[in-house]
């Protein structure tokens, strides 16, 4: 048996730096890491109190403020297994977590416990507030688990059907952590990082929370980004890393000119979706900052690949794979095995190593289909360079195939971004009787640029088969709970 415990990841920084600040929150509240793990031990025997015992299924339902470190590895000490609630998520959709997962109670923040309690009802689960979690005398240290006990089920954002609940392995989330840590790129323990991302999804969740408490660094936190209100936060907690989104990148873009100061940023990490490349160059510029882009998904801990200083950067493309890690390119039309594709040539990204997840919670099927000849097949398809460079091209399902020739939107998408007028823009197939699909741009632009003029500029930069006929402007584009476009949203919407 070999113990290990996500946990562990707290109380090495509480031994290691007690008296350290490891959390601030928006109100300014702050706890050093002997705090913080006092009070998440404390949090332990309050759920023991409430009966939860190792192997036990929790789910959190709070957003970005400190009672979320103190659930999460109060429940990790108690040896409960995590479910991290989306929380946008509707009634139904909590209840349909809760139910699937198998959990036993639902802590919920106080500003959640509206929705929180009509799910908990729904799926006839126990309920409490996070404010009424008994505080008895803290446990002595954390329970005992092993490396392949699954640590926390991470729900996918459900664009094929129902969600899926992904489990990963106290082994999965401590490697990620520590290999983003001290393998892949240069967190210090004097850097202080923000904190913006949802702290339920697995980017904000294992790289900035247990990346930074890894690195025995500093997380400020704020549970609702806009670009103002981040900008203000970094500015006076002196904020030197940014773990973003590429909604949340160009947030800040917006607000920069309104902002009296900008922080003096040293880092800054981009993942979820793909980057568009005037975004990066844009954002260096006015923040004086580079930008590490990386890729993951729920199902690989997050972080697979990422461009990293060993290897150097390459704007455009998600860079190597990280340490211990493995990915390459197969022949995406062939499901039952993966077949290697040569250098340069388009296939599905495919990955294998200590990042990659146990399966998924009661679906033998979909683990089977995604775990072939021990490679998770991600959906995602890309090319390596001679120098192992890997450039996302497209999720498999998102290609528009237009009279025949395949239409990767994310290089629309880069075009369209370097519009001067444009703010944002998703690209998604449209229904056409005579082509199958047709290319349609979705735009957030400033008010003037015609649907005429767009297409016209992107004729100029795209092949004939790939620039759109048609473009719909909107005053924003729909966004999940992780900051990320809903392209199945669009494509519902003007399908018609």
């Amino acid at each position: 048996m070999t113990v290990l415990s996500l946990a562990t990841i707290l109380a090495e920084a509480a031994r290691k730096r007690p008296d350290k600040v490891g959390v601030i929150d928006h109100t300014g509240t702050r706890l050093t890491y002997s705090e913080l793990w006092a009070e998440a031990r404390t949090w332990a025997a309050g759920l023991r109190e409430l009966g939860v015992r190792p192997g036990d299924v929790i789910a959190l339902q709070i957003p970005n403020v400190i009672d979320f470190p103190r659930a999460y590895y109060g429940a990790l000490a108690a040896g409960a297994v995590i479910v991290p609630v989306h929380l946008l998520l509707t009634p139904e959709e909590m209840a349909y977590v809760l139910k699937d997962s198998g959990a036993s109670l639902l802590v919920a923040h106080p500003s959640q416990l509206e929705t929180a309690t009509a799910a908990a009802a729904r799926a006839d689960v126990r309920l409490i507030s996070t404010a009424d979690v008994p505080q008895p005398a803290p446990l002595h240290t954390y329970v005992t688990r092993e490396a392949e006990d699954t640590a926390v089920i991470f729900y996918t954002s459900g664009t094929t059907g129902q969600p899926k609940g992904a489990l990963l392995t106290h082994l999965n989330l401590v490697m990620n952590a520590t290999v983003n840590t001290f393998d892949v790129h240069d967190p210090r323990p004097d850097d202080i990082s923000m904190g913006c991302l949802p702290l339920f999804h697995t980017f904000g969740q294992s790289v900035a929370m247990n990346g930074t408490f890894r690195a025995g660094g500093t997380l400020v936190l704020l549970p609702r980004f806009t670009g103002e209100a981040a900008i203000d936060l970094m500015v006076r907690e002196g904020a030197t890393i940014f773990y973003g989104v590429p909604t949340m990148f160009i947030g800040l873009l917006e607000a920069a000119p309104k902002a009296a100061q900008l922080p003096g940023l040293r880092l800054a990490f981009s993942g979820g979706a793909s980057l568009p490349v005037a975004v990066l160059e844009k954002f260096s510029e006015i923040f004086k900052a580079p930008i590490y882009e990386g890729y993951g998904l729920s199902e690989t801990s997050p972080t697979a690949t990422t461009n990293q200083p060993a290897f150097g950067t390459r704007p455009g493309t998600i860079g190597h794979p990280i340490w211990g890690v493995e990915a390459e390119i197969a022949r995406a039309e062939i499901d039952e095995r993966v077949e290697f594709l040569p250098t340069g040539e388009l296939g599905e990204i495919v990955i294998r190593g200590h990042c990659v997840f146990a399966g998924y919670h009661n679906r033998p099927e979909a683990t089977a289909e995604a775990l072939v000849d021990g490679w998770f097949r991600t959906g995602d398809l890309g090319r390596k360079d001679e120098l192992g460079f890997i450039t996302i091209v497209d999720r498999k399902k998102d290609l528009v195939i237009r009279g025949g020739f395949n239409v990767y939107p994310r290089e629309v998408e880069e075009a369209l971004a370097r519009h001067p007028a444009v703010h944002q823009v998703a690209v998604i197939g449209v229904p056409d009787a005579t082509l199958g699909e047709e290319v349609c741009a979705v735009v957030v632009a400033d008010a003037g640029l015609s649907e005429g003029d767009l297409i016209e500029w992107s004729r100029e930069r795209l092949g004939r088969h790939k620039y759109p006929r048609q473009v719909r402007f909107v005053e924003s584009l729909p966004l999940g709970p992780s900051f990320k476009v809903l392209k199945r949203e669009l494509r519902k919407t003007f399908a018609r």
